[in-house]
């Protein structure tokens, strides 16, 4: 039976996932040392057992070496393979070096996991200028995709939806979560001038009156294109849009911007979020189950 360990923050994730996929929930101890230092311990024994460490990567600087120190203890106390369910996987963005001297992240955290774990599980990655993880990590990575859920909370939840993708190259993506929803769906045209700056153009919407539009996103960072594309969708006599994305990140007060201009706004759980609605436990449970290891 496979050994679920959930990172602090992590826990309620975790007890999902460990009864969808039918394994046990461990428990993992940390704090700090008076000098800053971390401490780990496993309280549960993962000795011969393929132990999954859980830990959504949204704040990674925050618990990268308690990772890291869990993935070798499992190790070193005799897992027989130890992986990475990171519901979202950060340090993504950065897969370019667009200014002279700059670290291309992405690239160097795979190499920093790929080193430390067999597997990694994530869910809709940002992946722009990679076909797929395979390009950037050197250990065999899933990625799954949440279009399903989001559809469906669309065809369930919405009377009437328009599904809006935030840019054009969510078009496939979104056509995904309309082909789900049972929806017909279009782009929006987006700059990005900056970390909290874009500017968004708005398509002919004329034969799409009285859709109700569903703004959705994989990443809602700083909260701008839904908010920008929220209030354009107001002012040309739209009621007010729900949101409904992947990753609800949200920094500073991004969340309540949105939620003053939008309708519902909703989230998987792959970040904890007031916001959180569809859980992807069973999608991850799935996964593990297809990938099963020999019989120990």
């Amino acid at each position: 039976m496979r050994l679920i360990l959930p990172l602090p923050g992590n826990e309620a994730f975790a007890s999902q996932l460990a009864r969808a996929v039918g394994g046990d929930l461990g428990e993992l101890e940390t704090r700090r040392f008076p000098d800053g230092e971390h401490y780990v311990r496993l309280r549960s024994d993962p000795a011969g057992r393929t132990v999954d460490l859980v830990c959504t990567l949204a704040r990674i600087d925050e618990v990268f070496l308690s990772l890291i120190f869990a993935a070798d203890a499992a190790r070193g106390l005799g897992a027989r393979e130890v992986n990475l369910i990171a519901p979202y996987l950060g340090y993504m963005r950065q897969d370019s070096r667009f200014q002279p001297g700059e670290a291309v992240t992405s690239t160097s955290i795979a190499r920093l996991l790929s080193g430390s774990f067999d597997r990694l599980v994530t869910v809709d990655p940002h992946l722009h200028r990679y076909a797929s993880l395979n390009e950037v990590y050197a250990i065999p990575s899933l990625a799954l995709h949440a279009a399903p859920l989001l559809g469906r909370w669309i065809r369930e939840s919405v009377t009437d939806p328009l599904v809006i993708g935030p840019d054009a190259e969510s078009e496939q993506w979104a056509a995904a979560v309309a082909a789900a929803a049972g929806a017909p769906h279009l782009v929006l045209s987006k700059t990005r001038l900056g970390d909290h700056d874009v500017r968004i153009t708005l398509p002919d919407l004329s034969r799409h009156r009285g859709r109700q539009p569903v703004l959705i996103d994989d990443i809602a960072s700083s909260g701008h294109t839904l908010l920008a594309a929220a209030q354009q969708l107001v002012a040309v006599g739209f009621p007010a849009p729900d949101c409904a994305v992947v990753h609800a990140i949200f920094g500073g007060d991004a969340f309540a911007q949105v939620s003053a201009v939008a309708g519902r706004v909703v989230s998987t759980d792959s970040v904890a979020h007031p916001s959180n609605a569809l859980p992807l436990a069973p999608l991850i449970a799935q996964a593990l189950a297809a990938a099963q290891p020999a019989p120990e």
